[in-house]
């Protein structure tokens, strides 16, 4: 009798879920392009509930909840839980560029009861320990499941409020870095073992299809590409990689690119690389980045068709076509730092995030003007690390990091095959263990090669 008064209560509590009760996070972003995306969704979502019961709460992460790291999700929990503990079954949250459909989204949550501690998602998991998740479960990484959270990921009323409680706690995530929010989250959930482990839903996807309640657009340019002269590449290098990895730059992605140079710590004819009278370092290059970055300004003078940018390693694998296709959607005349986001002490309001160096690091000119101003950015050292100084000075500007999922900081093989299906990658990082080339062959070369110019730099 009490199992038939369970059941009957549970079926009661799914019947009874109104679209009221399902609270929308979008992870939006201050950067012009990105907020009327968010509120593209916004708006739809709400249209979409003219037809229903009561409309979903929905909330964009930035301008809701201000906090630095936001995109990390778990500085959010103990707001959300306190704003809507008592009105809502469902805390969903998605990408700008997530996708949804309401009524399939309400059908996939009356299945489970938000009365458990549950939570749904697309689940991926590492096919090889990678250095994104810090080698975690390095026996075994297929193991440990977390949610893709473009394709959205649904967290009930009982986990929301078991979440909160260990936060406020100060049961917190011990990592310094914020880098993939979709991991963290999963691990901060499992609890070592004695949390909830991700549920895999299957409306939840990772590309378009007719069953599915979510799933993260594709890119879609803005407009016309931005002119490959507007753009100046900066390939950091260093001599004893002149012979190794500068080759392989110059056969692949380098051919496509009207405005590139190599600075180096050695002058060679044969590149040719620019010195800069810095020395090079093991680690950090700050001082390097920001002797390139002055260079570059020096030379908006005499070109000032340049617009944009973009500061590359000697082993970052990318596609020129993308990243022209890519800046139609930003303005070179605001401040614009764009790149594979990530955070250092960020669950923190102390904290900031930078763009990671190794995918590139894309700055607009009218940001560049402003990193180059006498005694703004100046390096601590010539060895601090360059991305994560130039985070800290550009959160000094008062400029927020933009990032764009299309920019990767490994290889394709550090993620999750069905991940990469969810984007138009910009670019890869590092040759160790891979054939550099033949990686440009797969993602980048068919869409560059219909450039009708290659560039052989020999004015540089």
């Amino acid at each position: 009798m009490e199992t038939i008064v369970i059941i009957l209560l549970f079926f009661a509590t799914v019947r009874g879920l109104g679209i009221k009760d399902v609270v929308v996070v979008v992870l939006s972003q201050q950067n012009g392009h990105h907020l009327r995306i968010a509120e593209n969704l916004k708006k739809d979502l709400l249209e979409q509930a003219d037809g229903l019961q009561g409309k979903p709460v929905v909330h964009l992460s930035h301008r809701d909840f201000p906090h630095v790291g936001d995109w990390t999700i778990l500085p959010l929990i103990p707001q959300l839980y306190d704003l809507h503990k008592d009105n809502s079954s469902w805390l969903v949250f998605v990408e700008d560029r997530t996708r949804i459909r309401l009524k399939k989204l309400h059908k996939v949550l009356q299945k489970y009861d938000p009365n458990k501690p549950v939570w749904l998602g697309h689940a991926l998991h590492d096919t090889e320990p990678t250095i994104i998740h810090h080698y975690a479960f390095y026996d075994d990484p297929k193991k440990f499941k977390y949610p893709n959270v473009a394709s959205g990921t649904a967290i009930s009323g009982a986990l929301l409020q078991r979440l909160a409680a260990r936060l406020r706690q100060r049961d917190a995530p011990r990592s310094d870095f914020g880098i993939d929010n979709g991991h963290e989250l999963a691990l901060f959930v499992w609890d070592k073992g004695v949390g909830e482990v991700l549920t895999d839903e299957p409306a939840l996807c990772v590309q378009e299809e007719d069953f599915c309640a979510a799933f993260p657009a594709p890119f879609r340019q803005c407009g016309e590409p931005v002119e490959n002269e507007s753009i100046f590449f900066a390939v950091k290098t260093c001599g004893k990689y002149h012979e190794e990895r500068v080759p392989v730059v110059k056969r692949t992605w380098a051919r496509h690119a009207t405005r590139i140079q190599f600075f180096s710590d050695v002058e060679d004819g044969t590149i040719p690389t620019v010195d800069l009278g810095v020395p090079n370092t093991e680690r950090g290059h700050c001082g390097k980045t920001m002797a390139i970055l002055h260079h570059i300004k020096k030379k908006l003078k005499d070109q000032p068709d340049i617009k944009w940018v973009v500061v590359a390693d000697d082993d970052t694998i990318l596609g020129v076509s993308r990243v022209q296709k890519l800046l139609s959607c930003y303005n070179s005349t605001e401040s614009v730092a764009l790149g594979e986001r990530y955070g250092y002490n960020v669950r923190s309001p102390e904290g900031y995030n930078y763009i990671t160096g190794g995918g590139g690091m894309v700055f607009s000119g009218a940001l560049l003007k402003q990193l180059t101003r006498p005694g703004v950015c100046k390096c601590p050292s010539i060895s601090a690390p360059d991305d994560m100084f130039l985070g800290l000075c550009i959160a000094s500007l008062g400029v927020t990091i933009t990032h764009s999922p299309l920019f990767h900081q490994a290889r394709p093989v550090d993620y999750p095959p069905q991940y990469l299906q969810t984007k138009d990658a910009v670019s890869f990082h590092k040759h160790w263990m891979i054939d550099p080339e033949s990686v440009y062959d797969q993602w980048f070369a068919q869409e560059d090669a219909q450039q009708s110019t290659i560039y052989t730099h020999s004015e540089l």
